[in-house]
């Protein structure tokens, strides 16, 4: 059987993976080999990879595309990337940004209090930690242990670019980098 190999580490709802055939998940980015494993008994089944390259973490979209790169190098098949914000259906996705800020489509940056949201449906990391603003705003926050609000590795396939060498896969960095070059 050949497979199609699908992941996310951009959130912080952990690493997301998924092939055709099911799902898994586990807390933590650095855990996705673990989650893998549990879908894939023969790594020889996989033919090519879709990664999640961000917006997100930056520590955890370093660990999804190393983690791509490695399988393509050690498995010998091609990766293609697609957006974090791509692995969300039928709603608004908004991803925790941090500092007090949430990543959404576009990609921008922005300042919950910033994102208009009346009459929409909001999910995603960013949604559930920003929910009084966003309802407070006229925005709907399914619960937050509603699924709509983790990211589907397979909706990323359906939006990944083309495949080749996976250092081709770049990030996808919605804000600047807090460190600066010495002058």
């Amino acid at each position: 059987m050949k497979t199609t190999l699908a992941f996310d580490t951009a959130t912080s709802f952990g690493a997301v993976c998924a092939t055709e055939s099911g799902r898994a998940r586990r807390a933590k980015a650095g855990d996705l080999l673990a989650a893998i494993d549990e879908l894939i008994a023969d790594p020889a089944q996989i033919v090519q990879i879709v990664v999640g390259r961000g917006p997100g973490s930056f520590t955890s979209i370093r660990i999804g595309l190393a983690m791509a790169r490695s399988l393509s190098f050690a498995l010998g098949v091609p990766v293609a990337g697609a957006s974090t914000l791509d692995a969300y259906a039928g709603a608004t996705p908004v991803l925790d940004a941090r500092r007090g800020e949430v990543f959404t489509t576009g990609p921008r940056v922005c300042a919950p209090a910033e994102l208009e949201v009346r009459d929409r449906v909001l999910v995603g990391d960013g949604a559930v930690r920003y929910r009084a603003v966003f309802e407070e705003n006229g925005g709907t926050v399914p619960p937050d242990d509603d699924p709509a609000h983790v990211p589907d590795p397979l909706l990323l396939v359906a939006h990944a670019g083309s495949f080749g060498a996976a250092d081709q896969v770049l990030p996808l960095y919605v804000r600047e980098p807090d460190a600066r070059p010495l002058s």
